[in-house]
């Protein structure tokens, strides 16, 4: 189906699968979604998660230590799925996505109503990037700046300028990841992007309320959001 991005920014949510295990990823995801969340990124826990900083790699372990896998994700998604009609996209690396099949992933995937892939480590060749504008029919994920994912301080003003050049090919969506940690961060997003990929702060909001993990998710979504102009953006 596709996304709609009917606030500006609208908040994209990170969660790491089966941190700390997958029924508080599914009361999560569906707390953020009642709080606000637009799309839910569901992330698959890899061995080697070289795009993410301390915060997700700990969320990823304890996730491997589950036994959480790409097939538990899918079902996850099915799950949620059945509870809201909001964006749902799978994260990943590529290679549990190799090892269960790319044509049996994109069955799977769709079948349990998933919008989309967000394959984190392939390598972004002119040729794949044409095909990818040429074929995407729902929102462009543009990473605000080099290095691993994680909260920062400031923006960096990478993410603007990339923005900028991504309006001169598509007229999609724009979402803006990675460093997005706070409700100034989010605010200034709005005034260039249309979305906010949230990861690392929602990542350990989760770690550090063992128990109450969907609360204390929702209430951070709820701060963060509560100042968003109630206009649909342009």
């Amino acid at each position: 189906m596709p996304f709609h991005f009917d606030r500006r920014p609208s908040l994209v949510a990170y969660l790491t699968c089966g941190d700390p295990d997958l029924r508080t990823t599914r009361e999560v995801a569906l707390a953020a979604i009642e709080a606000g969340a637009e799309v839910i990124e569901l992330g698959v826990p890899f061995s080697d998660p070289v795009a993410d900083g301390p915060v997700i790699q700990r969320a990823s372990e304890r996730a491997l230590k589950n036994g959480v896998s790409l097939e538990q994700v899918l079902k996850l998604a099915q799950d949620i799925r059945r509870e809201s009609e909001v964006g749902l996209i799978v994260f990943s690396y590529l290679n549990p996505v190799v090892r269960m099949g790319l044509q049996k992933f994109v069955d799977e995937a769709a079948n349990a109503g998933v919008d989309g892939a967000l394959i984190t480590d392939l390598p972004s060749t002119d040729q794949r990037l044409k095909r990818i504008a040429e074929t995407s029919t729902g929102f462009i994920y543009a990473i605000s700046r080099t290095g691993i994912t994680g909260a920062r301080k400031d923006l960096t003003d990478d993410a603007q300028q990339l923005v900028k050049r991504l309006r001169k090919f598509t007229d999609l969506p724009i979402a803006v990841g990675f460093g997005i940690s706070s409700a100034e961060h989010f605010k200034a997003v709005g005034k260039f992007a249309d979305a906010a990929v949230v990861g690392s702060a929602i990542v350990q909001t989760i770690e550090q309320n063992p128990g109450k993990e969907a609360q204390a998710v929702a209430e951070w979504i709820k701060q963060v959001i509560g100042h968003r102009s109630s206009a649909v953006s342009p």
